[in-house]
């Protein structure tokens, strides 16, 4: 069986994992792609001989919908972390920050923070990160295939991206606000879209309790 379930914020996608584990009582049930605490959206999950369609699914681009707040960063560049620096805001154009933002346009070079679930020498680096223990990281290659400007106000910027698996929208925000010379940090972050699978046709995780089968959850 293959779920897609809109996680809550909040819940990690183990959480989600583990959830759908007592409800079907399936010994195996994985996800396709991590998806952070405080972020929602799209989280395709597979039991069974299913599972092994997840590698195919996590391949896919996957679409987000971010908030940016600029003029304060924190080391796990959402509003899990620590507040790190502050930085005055320039005065900012829509015209300057569309222009940013399309200059992430196609392949780049991106570094993987620390608070992430993304193994090095076999162990996931937010486990690193949580002793204060910074290691080297290997830039990873992205294509992201689009980005759009929604909205600018309060020094808060909304916009929407399509990226390649391995993309981390916290890491994009850091970017963004460097090249806009200051600092920021994610507020929001809702994931639209997984390859076919859309947040509109998405369980939510109280419906799939309350009925105990996510076949008959909408």
């Amino acid at each position: 069986m293959i779920l897609n379930i809109h996680k809550p914020v909040g819940w990690t996608s183990f959480d989600v994992v583990k959830k759908v584990r007592n409800i079907t009582k399936e010994k195996k049930v994985g996800h396709g792609g991590t998806l952070d605490p405080f972020a929602e959206g799209v989280l395709i999950v597979g039991t069974g001989k299913d599972t092994k369609r997840l590698e195919g699914i996590t391949n896919s681009n996957k679409s987000y919908t971010a908030v940016l707040s600029l003029g304060t960063s924190t080391d796990t560049l959402d509003t899990e972390g620590n507040v790190k620096y502050h930085k005055q805001v320039p005065d900012l154009t829509m015209e300057k920050i569309y222009s940013v933002l399309h200059s992430f346009l196609g392949k780049t070079m991106q570094i993987p923070p620390m608070f992430s679930a993304k193994k090095v020498n076999g162990t996931r680096l937010y486990k690193l990160a949580r002793k204060n223990i910074k290691i080297d990281r290997k830039p990873v290659e992205i294509y992201i295939s689009n980005i759009q400007l929604i909205d600018y106000c309060d020094q808060k910027i909304t916009f929407t991206v399509i990226s390649s698996k391995g993309t981390y929208i916290r890491v994009l925000g850091k970017d963004i606000a460097d090249k806009l010379d200051t600092v920021g940090h994610l507020t929001s972050l809702i994931r639209t879209q997984v390859g076919e699978y859309s947040i509109d046709e998405s369980l939510k995780i109280e419906n799939i309790i309350a009925n105990g089968n996510p076949e008959n959850s909408g």
